[in-house]
């Protein structure tokens, strides 16, 4: 049975909303930005400040170090008893760098414009636990409970891959023991459509190498008769996509049907120009048979992200000794880093332009995840989000890659893993002028609230 003082609970919630922006905002304000040494102790600083914040609201809270590793926040409340389901929350407090010209004004002095917040980390991930932290602590103030047994889990590596988060669980296991888990940081569909992260995109990065001479050699006196790693390197990119720059045909994942059914209508035309700062006039790449959903969550996708190419500054009328592109490649659900390698490789040293050598190194491989969420905690989570959104979370894909989301797969398979969170397309999680949607984060702060009282009239197990 729901518990009866549910209303009442997600009013104080709302009646709180101020507040709750503040506290996040005085969050926000601390640059604890965990790719870079010098912004350490803000990391260290940030947690010392969320491990204070959950004592004071009557969580069992400790701050949890490993050599080399930023600190991990673990909090629990266990006084609804043996009898009740305990719920993880999972969140990170750490931030992505903040070195695009394009801010407006300070990145970590929040701001509210047309309904948005905007700073580094309001919605990656910062509001996502932060709105859970609002429901906690209505419930706690209205209450003195809670209807499940809680436990939080707020890291400070995600934006550096987690690389010690499998060490933190292998060292504090009883802070990761749950019957239920709600992993935030993932985006809704749209600011009206609430959705449950049901597949991530892998990543591992490649690295293309074409050499040809022993060193530069003048382009006057050779040029024709030498080969040019720079125009090959950009002709050997090239085999790997198609006439609009997506994956050569070989790439392609193999899609069940079902997926492609169920996600008409999930991904909107004018919030993509809009989230992706398309130029006017530029339209979005055709669809070619396939739903923007699936080319955007379920196919891979490959990127140039550097090159050794000569730069304006250092022009030389010279054929190059060698160039080298390294690419970031998304893998579809279900596709693995050995089998892409295997097809780049042969799609790139088959009859190389000008007989150059091709060298192909793939680096930083991430896991991609696929998920069926079936039985009672996602009803669960269903009929509280429908009390607070209007309607039922959409099963929907992340182009991204998240590593934790996979790790967690792994480590806790036989468990329901809830993924929601507050982003939305326009949200600009990693680039300039990142915000958050105010309206979305209410309905999130709702929604937590009835989750934790339907999740806590299910039966243990």
């Amino acid at each position: 049975m729901i518990d009866p003082r549910t209303d009442t609970v997600v009013e104080r919630a709302l009646a709180r909303f101020d507040a709750t922006v503040a506290q996040l905002s005085e969050f926000l304000s601390i640059p604890a930005i965990s790719c870079q040494a010098d912004h350490a102790p803000d990391v260290a600083r940030m947690a010392e400040r969320v491990a204070d914040t959950l004592s004071a609201m009557g969580l069992d809270a400790q701050v949890h170090t490993l050599p080399d590793a930023h600190p991990m926040v673990a909090a629990s409340w266990l006084g609804a008893g043996v009898e009740k389901p305990t719920v993880l929350i999972y969140g990170h407090f750490d931030l992505q760098p903040v070195d695009e010209p394009e801010w407006i004004g300070d990145p970590h002095t929040p701001v509210t414009r047309e309904g948005r917040l905007y700073a580094r980390g309001s919605a990656d991930d910062m509001g996502g636990w932060v709105g859970h932290l609002a429901a906690l602590k209505a419930w706690l103030d209205e209450t003195g409970g809670l209807p499940c047994n809680v436990r939080l889990v707020i890291e400070g590596e995600e934006e550096i891959g987690s690389p010690h988060l499998e060490a933190y669980m292998d060292a504090v296991p009883d802070a990761f023991a749950a019957d239920v888990m709600v992993l935030t940081d993932c985006e809704n569909p749209s600011t009206e459509i609430p959705g449950l992260t049901v597949s991530l995109r892998g990543l591992m990065e490649v690295t293309l190498t074409v050499e040809a001479l022993a060193g530069d050699v003048h382009s006057g006196l050779f040029g024709n008769m030498l080969p040019d790693v720079s125009t090959a390197l950009c002709q050997l990119v090239a085999r790997l996509v198609d006439a609009n720059g997506r994956p050569h045909a070989s790439l392609l994942a193999d899609v069940p049907a079902p997926w492609s059914a169920g996600s008409g209508g999930l991904v909107d035309a004018d919030l993509l120009r809009r989230g992706g700062a398309l130029l006017p006039g530029l339209a979005l790449l055709p669809e070619e048979g396939r739903s923007a959903a699936e080319w955007l969550w379920r196919q891979p996708a490959i990127t140039v992200v550097a090159t050794t190419l000569p730069r304006p500054e250092a022009k030389k009328n010279a054929l190059r000794a060698r160039a080298t592109a390294t690419l970031s490649v998304r893998l579809g659900p279900g596709q693995t880093a050995p089998w892409m390698v295997e097809r780049l490789t042969g799609l790139l040293t088959k009859d190389p332009p000008g007989g150059v050598r091709v060298l192909v190194k793939a680096t930083k491989e991430g896991e991609s995840w696929l998920y069926t969420p079936r039985g009672p905690a996602f009803e669960a989570a269903d009929r509280a989000y429908t009390a607070a959104w209007g309607r039922p979370l959409a099963r929907v894909g992340l182009g991204g890659s998240i590593p934790f989301v996979a790790l967690f797969g792994r480590r806790f398979a036989d468990l329901p893993l809830i993924l929601n969170g507050v982003l939305d397309p326009e949200s600009s999680a990693h680039g300039p002028n990142e915000s958050m949607d105010l309206g979305v984060f209410r309905k999130a702060i709702h929604a937590n609230v009835r989750l934790l009282a339907e999740l806590g009239a299910l039966p243990r197990g």
